[in-house]
């Protein structure tokens, strides 16, 4: 059920919720995912060389990356995110980031924007598995949430009418937390940055 609602929003064709565990919801951001926003703009001027967007969605980076001359490919586990993504105008496959991945050991950068860095629910074993993904002088570009927001998991779902998916979990790390999470992984944070109320980390290896 959870790809099934995520497919459904893609498609706009029904709104979709987040669900807390406590009962609170809020809108799934989708319309965020289809066009550049404020704040992607520094974010795709440090992506250099091949370039692999980890949970790319509709694939609004990966097509400005692509536009822009850059190698990229987008991988998500929706088939409709990897179709838009391809429409508009950058490769993408269905894949799961812990599964097989074309070009491991050789991309130069990894994304994982739109607080992709919660996938799975273990940001330690997320930030392992792409850092592994790089190659020589390569780094990932991460969002973050805020100083002050604190490093948790916590489960979701998702929601609309009586539709209901299952519990999955999702991790929040933060600005100010992101440096003890890279040190238990062996990496470093090399700049950290905020642009239009979002906050972002590169790390290194």
């Amino acid at each position: 059920m959870i790809g099934e609602l995520y497919e459904e929003a893609l498609r706009g064709a029904a709104p979709v919720e987040i669900e807390h565990a406590d009962g609170r919801r809020r809108p799934l951001p989708v319309q965020d995912w289809l066009a550049l926003r404020p704040g992607d703009a520094g974010l795709l001027d440090r992506c250099r060389g091949a370039t692999l967007d980890v949970g790319s969605g509709p694939g609004r980076l990966a097509a400005a990356l692509a536009g822009r001359g850059l190698p990229v490919l987008g991988i998500d586990v929706a088939p409709r995110a990897v179709a838009l993504t391809i429409a508009a105008g950058a490769p993408a496959l269905r894949r799961d980031v812990f599964g097989r991945v074309p070009g491991a050991g050789r991309w130069r950068t990894v994304l994982l924007a739109d607080g992709n860095i919660g996938i799975g629910g273990d940001p330690a074993a997320l930030l392992r598995r792409v850092l592994g993904l790089l190659g020589p002088g390569g780094r990932v570009l991460a969002e973050v949430d805020p100083p002050g927001a604190g490093t948790r998991t916590e489960p979701l779902r998702l929601r609309s009418g009586r539709a209901v998916g299952e519990w999955f979990p999702w991790a929040h790390v933060s600005a100010d937390g992101v440096g003890a999470l890279a040190a238990s992984c062996a990496a470093a944070v090399t700049e950290r940055w905020e642009e239009a109320g979002r906050w972002f980390v590169a790390l290194r290896p």
